[in-house]
């Protein structure tokens, strides 16, 4: 029979154990290793049934149990020292800290997924595991964080398979009350609640749930509430569901309502409010637009000087390398949701509308981009490797016509991951045991061969595989099960895999680009390799594809059923539901890391770089962050057949260089064994990576880097514009920076038709220029009714090709010389010839003023000829 409601009924805790809720809902337990074995203590077999999950443990416990462990000194004592432990990470400064004055005193973070806990299911893949890590990270650093995101009822999906090979999905109902959050109220028991407008006179109603990730907040809206009709209430049910409608529901509350969420959490708690705003893609995108509004409602603002205070103190970064990765919406549609009565009173709609304009070459000006408006809305915006922020720019040119593409204003930050989340903690006991802080810290101590020997070594990496191979026969024999096999039948899988066979792993989504099947293009030789007699391999698979694309589902099915194949199916495997808890185990007990997408289209990939911080080598396309940190000594590089238009034959040539590697030296170098059976060589590239990779992969790095490069500048920009955070003063003096840098772009605009480059006299070198000479140019300009100073004029110099285009410049300013009649003037100065070889120079005009982030910030330049 059926319920027809569900709730949780939480455990009343006696007074002496009233700190093991707060170690339960503080998601610290979750890459707190000491916080995790205090829980297991309780009951190693109902924390193991649990999932590792403290709120589920404890709720499962019975009063007398309960009872038990109060009157227990000991365990009552480890409770408070666990709690006296957090206290102190929770409030001792850290690095954020110490490491400058200028620096934001909050900064917003918004992602639709955030990837903490396989307990608190609201991710699907890399952004959401990305997001759990930057606020992981941030809270190690202490850097003040809130994150602002959806709770979705159903999360993303529980992939399980059907007797074809087929993926099903099915959405479990996640209570709220029985996961490790919190329901913001006001000060008087009511649940606050956040409205959003909507066409038709409906309002979004949502409830806010607070997870404590560290020391950094997590709020997520959920639209689940009584308040709303059966439609609204749907708008979170699932991650990535629904149709375009119901997307478009759900990014109008992450970044609408996620604005109206901050405000009243820090009305509520007195947390400061956010100076920086980092959106990730453009799903939040509409948090901009509700922050333009305030100023616009609160302050009296003019669109264009709220847009401008907007911009300064946002971040935009991009995740996909792909047009197809972005979310276009109908424009009649967003304009619908943003009219009269709408998400954001007082803003005007042609305006929003403006900022997702495709008003570009090749753009459709029927659809609503909201990576474009994310890009519009940013000051700031960066890719996600080094590579991706080279794509990025190649991607997103057309907003900046007449730049060169390395001018684009799309920067760079290169992924990290969260160490203390991946890394298996055998692999970390060790390393803080043998390596003092420093060496930790640089990765030099993994070199140091008295440190930790190579026998121990290579065991510890045999255990890892064997706690693999463990686990993975568990879940391999649980998916045959649901499969329709029976228990007779699944006796082979007591002998699945090997904890002594080179072990690769393949995990992540599988969308068509990542190349799930490439390893099948020629089945008999990789046929071949799983069974060789001396150098045999071993394949561990896991990955979702997207409910609503049947293609990647065939990819799946058609892995699957190689991998059932009575000959080496127990030497692949493919494990269903791929999730955080399959991944630390999964990645420490794989030897090798397989990554093959069609180059350039993997934006970062951190998957492997868990794997290497665990001791693992990558063999991976040069994409993403391995194209930069790839070295020849820490894993292997797949050779590309870039150029070759044919995507099947592409695909051949990509397999066999890929099979080439594996046979010819992954296998071999694993298999070389010294007198004392120790692969040496193979461990010398392991050393190699736990020292030199693990340093650069780490997450705190690269938040780090965020507050350094975009963080603190950001917050400098906005309050050069809006005044200091600790100004309440909401009156138009307080902006009229903002208001005035508005006026100057609306002006600069105005005048730019009238702006060229009337020509341009050189001097100074003869015939035969050499090294050292002095290059005299002189520019003479149109400037409309701008003024001089609201120029630069500036002479793009270096080497050329044979069609005289710049391959590489650099751009110097020329200074004002003289002024004519009718806007007319003259801008010079000279340049140092530095270098032999094929020279050219070109002159343009770009808009100039203090507030503009690069060259590039209006899209406007002359350039001359």
């Amino acid at each position: 029979m059926r319920a027809i409601r569900r709730f949780t009924v939480r455990t009343l805790l006696p007074s002496a154990l009233a700190d093991l809720d707060e170690l339960a809902r503080n998601l610290r337990w979750s890459w707190h290793a000491p916080t995790r074995d205090l829980f297991a203590s309780i009951d190693a077999d109902r924390w193991v049934s649990g999932g590792g999950d403290p709120v589920a443990l404890l709720g499962s416990l019975g009063p007398d149990r309960l009872d038990v462990l109060a009157a227990d000194e000991e365990f009552v004592a480890r409770v408070r020292a666990a709690r006296a432990d957090l206290d102190r990470y929770l409030l001792d400064p850290r690095w954020y800290q110490a490491a400058g004055a200028d620096l934001p005193r909050s900064i917003a973070y918004f992602s639709p997924e955030f990837g903490i806990t396989s307990v608190l299911p609201q991710y699907s893949g890399g952004l959401g595991i990305l997001a759990g890590d930057h606020l992981k990270s941030a809270s190690d650093l202490g850097v003040p964080v809130v994150g602002v995101g959806l709770l979705y009822g159903s999360g993303y999906f529980r992939q399980s398979l059907n007797r074809d090979g087929w993926q099903v999905e099915t959405y479990p109902v996640i209570d709220p009350d029985g996961l490790p959050l919190t329901l913001l109220r006001e000060e008087d028991g009511r649940p606050v609640e956040i409205s959003v407008g909507l066409p038709q006179g409906r309002t979004l109603h949502a409830h806010l749930w607070t997870a404590a990730v560290g020391r950094v907040p997590l709020l997520l809206l959920d639209s689940d509430v009584p308040e709303n009709d059966d439609a609204a209430r749907r708008v979170t049910d699932r991650l990535y569901g629904g149709g375009g409608e119901q997307r478009l529901q759900q990014e109008l509350l992450l970044g609408v309502g996620g604005v109206r969420a901050l405000r009243a959490w820090s009305r509520l708690t007195g947390a400061p409010a956010p100076e920086v705003y980092h959106t990730n893609e453009g799903h939040a995108g509409f948090q901009g637009v509700e922050r333009i509004g305030e100023l616009v409602r609160g302050a009296g603002l003019p669109f264009g000087a709220a847009l401008e205070a907007v911009r300064a103190a946002t971040v935009f970064t991009t995740h996909t390398p792909v047009p197809a990765g972005i979310d276009r919406f109908p424009r009649d549609l967003v304009a619908a949701y943003l009219g009269e009565g709408g998400a954001v009173p007082g803003v005007p709609v042609a305006d929003v509308l403006d900022l997702g304009a495709e008003r570009y070459h090749g753009g459709d000006p029927t659809l609503f981009n909201m990576a474009v408006m994310g890009l519009r809305l940013g000051g700031r915006a960066n890719g996600v490797s080094v590579l991706h922020g080279h794509v990025s720019r190649d991607m997103f040119a057309a907003l900046w016509p007449g730049f060169d593409r390395s001018e684009v204003p799309i920067g760079s930050v290169t992924n990290g991951v969260h160490a203390p989340t991946w890394v298996d903690r055998r692999l970390q006991g060790l390393a803080e045991t043998r390596l003092d802080p420093a060496e930790l810290e640089s990765g030099a101590g993994w070199l140091r061969a008295d440190a930790v020997g190579d026998a121990e070594l290579w065991e510890l990496r045999r255990t890892l595989r064997a706690q693999l191979v463990a686990d993975a026969r568990t879940r391999l024999r649980a998916s045959c099960r649901l499969r329709g096999a029976t228990p007779a039948e699944l006796g082979w899988v007591d002998d699945a895999l090997s904890p002594d066979v080179l072990t690769i792993g393949f995990a992540r989504r599988v969308p068509t680009y990542k190349r799930l099947t490439l390893m099948l293009r020629d089945p008999e030789r990789l046929r071949r390799l799983l069974l060789h007699p001396q150098r045999p391999v071993q394949l561990v698979i896991a990955g979702k594809s997207h409910p609503a694309d049947d293609q990647g589902k065939s990819l799946i099915q058609q892995l699957v059923r190689f991998a059932d194949a009575h000959d080496v199916r127990h030497r692949i495997v493919f494990l269903p539901n791929y999730d955080i808890a399959m991944a630390q185990t999964l990645l420490p007990g794989c030897d090798v890391w397989l990554n093959n997408p069609l180059r350039p289209l993997e934006a970062s990939g951190t998957s492997g770089m868990k794997s290497a911080l665990n001791g693992g080598l990558n063999l991976s396309i040069l994409d993403g962050w391995w194209d930069e940190w790839f070295d020849g000594e820490n894993g292997w590089a797949i050779p590309t057949a870039d150029g070759v238009d044919d995507p099947d034959r592409r695909d051949d040539l990509e397999a066999a260089a890929l099979y080439d590697l594996v046979e010819n030296a992954v296998a071999p170098r694993f298999y070389d064994r010294d007198e004392r059976g120790l692969p040496v060589t193979w461990l010398g590239m392991v050393r190699h990576t736990l020292a030199t990779l693990g340093p650069k992969v780490q997450a705190t790095r690269m938040v780090a880097e965020y507050v350094r490069s975009l963080y603190a500048p950001a917050a400098l920009a906005s309050r050069a514009l809006t005044g200091a955070p600790d100004d309440a003063d909401r009156h138009v003096d307080r902006h009229r920076p903002a208001v005035e840098l508005a006026a100057w772009k609306a002006r600069v605009r105005e005048q730019w038709g009238r702006v060229h480059v009337d020509h341009v006299e050189s001097g100074g070198v003869g015939d035969s220029p050499q090294v050292g000479d002095s290059l005299r140019v002189r520019a003479y300009v149109s400037l409309g009714d701008l003024r001089p100073d609201d120029v630069a004029v500036q002479v793009l110099h270096g080497r050329v090709d044979e069609e005289d285009d710049l391959t590489t410049f650099a751009a110097a300013d020329l200074g004002l010389v003289e002024e004519y009649e009718a806007g007319r003037c003259a801008f010079g100065g000279d340049l140092t010839l530095a270098a032999s070889g094929p020279f050219g120079y070109t002159v343009r005009v770009v808009p100039r003023h203090p507030a503009l982030v690069s060259v590039a910030d209006l899209g406007l330049v002359v350039n001359a000829g």
